[in-house]
Parts: structure tokens; C-alpha cells; sequence
């Protein structure tokens, strides 16, 4: 695999994490129910003048495949995004973390029932042992206290919400639409857009100050267009099973997001579960061979 293949589910990720660092600040800054609409406006504000022209050309291929394409924005953005926003409310920055990194292993999931993928042997040692990892950072060490978390409404959110961007994944994988990439965002854009409008207005809607429009911007343009574009290449070039293994590094990123920004100090959990995590993503992406021809193999 060429190693520019790992560039976008990366970057995308790395983006992703900086957007989970500030998730909690929206609590009390703006109504869940308005930035998750706000940010995908200002989105399709950003790429109309440059995607609509692309996008009218293809008009034909858009109205035939309407419902794909609004499946599509219902589950990357409207629901995956946004169900992030409420359960923040009710939960904990840890809880979700580790429901996020629920992703990889639903996806596996997913993809054996409905893509009829067989899991390789790597995805499924390396998505365990990435997840280990994920456990021993958000437990700072001792994995075992993560057991006495209290369950919340938005606790059970975020299992719908990792759920939605499994099956998103999985679902582009599987419609290999005829529409050039930007065209295939902006579609689904507008279609989150359209989905997102009825809450927003019947919700808070919060006004835009001083206060929350950094958390828009953020939220409208990197972590919407760049990751979800980053994210839709990833698919296309790995998988949706591979690309999805790369969510377990958020919590390393995280942590060095805050070390460098923050003037936390790094301490011994990040740097094993740092460690697990790495091993698992080079795992997935370089044990190949699907898991029951290497159990045959074993038997015979």
C-alpha cells in the first residue's frame, strides 16, 4: 500500500480530535441543536461557489441517486455529529472517547454482514489490541476503573451516534456513486442541512457571538469539509474497515494536543497505550490475510 494511502484517514483524524477537545466547551456556549445546524451552513456557504456549478452539471446522476446520497448526510452529519453534541451534555469527555472508539470494531462488524467482507486477521488482532490501548489512555493506566462509569442518556447517544458513522463507512463503500468527490460532499451537505433545519428551529436557537462562533468555524470548516472529504478518500483507497482503525489514534492525539497546547505532561499510560494503539494500526493495515483462512491454515 502506498504509504501516501494513510495520509487522509490521518489527517482526518487528527483534525477529529482537535474537534473533541473543545466538544465540551460548546456545553452552556450554544445549543447543540444550533451549532450542529450552524456548522454544516456555514459548510455549504464555504462550498457553493466552489462545488454548486460541478455539482449542476451532474444534476442528472444527483436526482437518481437522491436517496443515497440523503442516507448518506443523515448518517455522517446530521446523526453522527450531531447526537455528539447532546450527549455532551450528559456525559463525560472519557465516556465519549471511549464510545467513539467503538467505530473500528462496529465497522468490522458491519462490513462481514452487509459488504460480506471477510475481517482479516489483522483488523480483528490489531482493532483489539488498538482498543486496549484506547482503554489503558482514557483509564490513565488502570483500564479496570473504566468499569465503574456511570451509564447516561448521552452515554447511549454516542453508541447510536458510532453506529451511524459505521454504517456511513460501510454504506459508501458499498454505493460507489458516478460523482466526482466534491460533488458527492456537497450533496450530502445539503441534505444534512435540510435534516438539521426542523431541530434548529424548533430547539434554542442560540445567537452567534463572541463566544461561540470560534467553536462554529472550527466545527463548519475543517472538521466538516476537510474530514469528511480526508474520510470519503480514505474509504475509497482502504476500506472502510481499515480506514476505521485510524479512530483509535484520537485518543493519542488527543493527548498530544493537549501536552502542546495545553502544558500537560505526558505520563507513563500515554506512552504504552500510545504504543498499543500504533501496534494495532500497523496490524490492520499490514495482516492482510482474512481471519478464517489463517485459522484453516492453523488447523491444517
Amino acid at each position: 500500500m502506498p504509504l501516501l494511502y494513510l495520509l487522509p484517514p490521518l489527517g482526518a483524524v487528527l483534525i477529529w480530535s482537535g474537534n473533541m477537545t473543545i466538544n465540551q466547551l460548546t456545553v452552556g456556549a450554544i445549543a447543540p441543536s444550533s451549532i450542529a445546524f450552524l456548522r454544516w451552513v456555514l459548510a455549504l456557504a464555504v462550498l457553493t461557489p466552489f462545488v454548486a456549478p460541478s455539482a449542476w452539471k451532474h444534476r442528472a446522476t444527483i436526482r437518481r441517486e437522491w436517496s443515497k446520497l440523503a442516507i448518506l448526510g443523515m448518517l455522517g452529519m446530521a446523526l453522527w455529529q450531531g447526537l455528539a453534541y447532546v450527549a455532551a451534555e450528559t456525559t463525560s469527555a472519557t465516556n465519549m472517547g471511549i464510545l467513539a472508539a467503538m467505530v473500528p470494531l462496529l465497522t468490522v462488524l458491519l462490513s462481514a454482514l452487509i459488504l460480506r467482507e471477510a475481517p482479516t486477521l489483522g483488523g480483528t488482532l490489531g482493532g483489539g489490541v488498538a482498543l486496549v490501548g484506547v482503554l489503558v489512555l482514557l483509564g490513565r493506566g488502570n483500564p479496570a476503573s473504566l468499569l465503574g462509569l456511570e451509564v447516561a442518556v448521552g452515554d447511549a447517544l454516542m453508541v447510536i451516534a458510532a453506529t451511524c458513522y459505521a454504517l456511513y463507512g460501510v454504506m459508501l463503500k458499498r454505493w460507489p456513486l458516478d460523482l466526482p468527490p466534491w460533488v458527492v460532499l456537497y450533496a450530502q451537505v445539503c441534505f444534512a442541512v435540510l435534516l438539521l433545519l426542523p431541530p434548529y428551529l424548533l430547539g434554542p436557537m442560540t445567537p452567534v457571538d463572541a463566544g461561540n462562533v470560534g467553536l462554529i468555524v472550527y466545527a463548519g470548516i475543517p472538521a466538516s469539509i476537510v474530514t469528511t472529504y480526508l474520510w470519503m478518500r480514505a474509504i475509497r483507497q482502504i476500506g472502510a474497515s481499515r480506514a476505521s482503525i485510524f479512530i483509535n489514534l484520537m485518543p493519542l492525539f488527543s493527548a498530544i494536543i493537549a501536552m502542546l497546547a495545553l502544558g500537560e505532561r505526558l505520563a507513563v499510560f500515554h506512552v504504552i497505550g500510545g504504543a498499543l494503539v500504533l501496534a494495532g494500526v500497523l496490524m490492520a493495515q499490514t495482516l492482510t490475510r482474512p481471519l478464517l483462512a489463517a485459522r484453516r491454515q492453523r488447523l491444517s
